[in-house]
């Protein structure tokens, strides 16, 4: 009988065992998958719009906004100088130059409420926040999904026209990169002491 007991409790260890690694392993590729969702959200493309403050921030290199534009409540500027007064529909023709102020749909930054302010957070905290439904726009996982993989303004990101660098990641990988993480549960890496 004892050895039944001996044998069973092996048998169940294993099990554990071999549970545990593959769930390390399976959390292992989405903290690394997370590690291409960072580099996105983190582009210029992205944390431009994404600002702690009320003043967002512009080119490549993120200098604050030309015109003391601000973010407004509702995150489309303000009453006297909305976003859509410059960034139209849709990017303008290249003959308008480089530096013409580009366009998609729905041109804002996130609204007061919710401000999503990635610039400069270490990944536990950036991956903590994408997640966390009181900062995101109330959104789960698979609104969050769809919210990258159709939002025509996320989309813009790669298509940005004039000089400036598109998101760094092709959109597909990232989009693939995006539901690994997110189907893995959204683990968060650990920070760093």
């Amino acid at each position: 009988m004892r050895r039944h007991h001996w044998v069973l409790g092996s048998v169940v260890l294993i099990c554990l065992a071999a549970y545990a690694s593959h769930v390390f392993a399976q959390d292992r590729e989405a903290l690394k998958a997370f590690e291409t969702v960072q580099k996105v959200f983190q582009s210029p493309r992205c944390q431009n719009c994404h600002i702690p403050g009320d003043s967002p921030l512009q080119f490549d290199a993120g200098v604050p906004h030309a015109m003391n534009v601000v973010r407004g409540l509702d995150g489309k500027g303000s009453a006297g100088l909305p976003c859509a007064t410059c960034h139209a529909q849709s990017n303008p023709p290249a003959s308008y130059g480089p530096n013409a102020p580009p366009g998609a749909p729905h041109w804002s930054l996130p609204p007061a409420t919710h401000r999503m302010a990635w610039i400069g957070l270490p990944p536990d905290r950036l991956c903590a926040m994408i997640k966390d439904r009181s900062s995101n726009g109330d959104r789960d996982f698979a609104a969050l999904i769809k919210h990258v993989s159709d939002d025509k303004l996320v989309l813009w990101g790669w298509n940005p026209g004039g000089n400036r660098a598109p998101v760094p990641v092709p959109h597909d990988i990232f989009v693939t990169q995006f539901k690994q993480w997110a189907d893995a549960g959204g683990p968060c890496p650990v920070a760093e002491s």
